[in-house]
């Protein structure tokens, strides 16, 4: 089929104004699908610990899914790509549950009742509980929905994708990892989607939780971490944001400018207080 180039061109600016435009509206965007092979001997994350409570009233612990490979969704009820993605993750479960597939959603919204209806409406058959911030933060930062981890049967992290995927990528990157023996490794795992396996970055609860997010200061005395935030507040934060590297840490803790710098920071004053 041929197609004026003008029509094109049009198609593509309007694909982009769209695309921004859904993302400002619904916190999410769609991501392009493009199969990523890891880096030789890259070393894939250990996913972070979490308890959560389903909706059920069920305990949620991930510790317990070893041995299973796991889907973890981040999603939320008013996130238009979650709702086309979920009813494939049902049949995948169905499919694969029996062969070691836990999938866990983690909805984001404001409140439990409206996920418990959409829970029902879907006839979702695996457990969802409400996440936080917090929870967010130790997988790196939930910036946009969905995000969704995979997670191989020795626990740790091998794909992560950012935005509406198809539910034929997932059952690939699942149908890989259950073919391999718990505990192991699995070699040359190729993810398909926006994040290749050696970008994905998670945070340690003494991070997440810290008085500079994203920073572990449990090293420094009280009065060494009081100099250190006095440090950070006398210097201007450079993503463009108007703030102090502190405050910057404290209102955006997703920003990876600050976070770097303020890392950077850290090391330097480690260095020149304790050798």
């Amino acid at each position: 089929m041929i197609v004026k180039k003008g029509k094109v061109l049009l198609g593509v600016v309007l694909g982009i104004v769209a695309a921004v435009g859904l993302f400002f509206v619904n916190k999410y965007w769609i991501a392009p699908a493009t199969t990523k092979a890891a880096k030789a001997n890259v070393e894939y994350p250990q996913a972070p610990g979490f308890t959560l409570t389903s909706l059920t009233g069920d305990k949620i612990d991930l510790q317990n899914y070893k041995g299973k490979v796991v889907l973890l969704d981040f999603w939320a009820t008013w996130c238009g790509p979650c709702r086309i993605e979920i009813p494939g993750f049902v049949q995948l479960q169905n499919r694969y549950g029996s062969q070691g597939l836990a999938i866990i959603g983690v909805s984001m919204d404001d409140g439990p009742e409206p996920v418990r209806k959409f829970y029902q409406d879907f006839h979702m058959n695996y457990p969802v509980a409400m996440g936080s911030d917090n929870l967010g933060e130790l997988y790196g930062g939930i910036l946009g929905l969905p995000t969704s981890f995979l997670i191989g049967r020795d626990g740790r992290i091998y794909a992560k994708h950012v935005g509406l995927t198809d539910a034929s990528i997932f059952e690939s990157e699942i149908k890989e990892l259950l073919a391999a023996a718990p505990d192991r490794r699995v070699a040359d795992f190729k993810t398909v989607g926006y994040t290749a396996t050696q970008d994905i970055r998670t945070s340690t609860p003494a991070e997440v939780n810290s008085v500079v997010p994203g920073v572990d200061v449990s090293k420094l005395s009280p009065a060494e971490l009081t100099e250190f935030q006095k440090h950070l507040a006398q210097q201007k934060c450079s993503c463009g944001c108007g703030y102090t590297l502190l405050k910057c840490r404290q209102v955006d803790s997703s920003c990876q400018v600050s976070l770097q710098t303020a890392k950077d920071e850290y090391a330097k004053f480690l260095k020149e207080h304790h050798g």
